[in-house]
């Protein structure tokens, strides 16, 4: 699982036999959430976390997007 990077606590990540979409998982806490990226970021599920977490992470997604895709298609192509 790289993790992309850590921040205010919430960890962003892939996991190694991710798919498409394009998306990036979050943990915070004992939570876990994922957010699609594409024309815009979306949440796709989430488990554990707080709806202010929620919006927090979503936050940094969309400030982080751009290196987020970068690391996705060097990581899966």
């Amino acid at each position: 699982m790289p993790t992309l990077f850590t921040i205010e606590g919430f960890r962003f990540f892939f996991y190694s036999n991710d798919h498409l979409p394009v998306h990036v998982h979050v943990q915070y806490g004992g939570g876990e959430a994922a957010f699609e990226i594409g024309e815009s970021v979306v949440l796709r599920e989430s488990a554990g976390m707080k709806i202010q977490e929620l919006r927090r992470a979503e936050e940094i997604v969309l400030a982080h997007r751009a290196s987020i895709e970068e690391k996705w298609h060097e990581t899966f192509g």
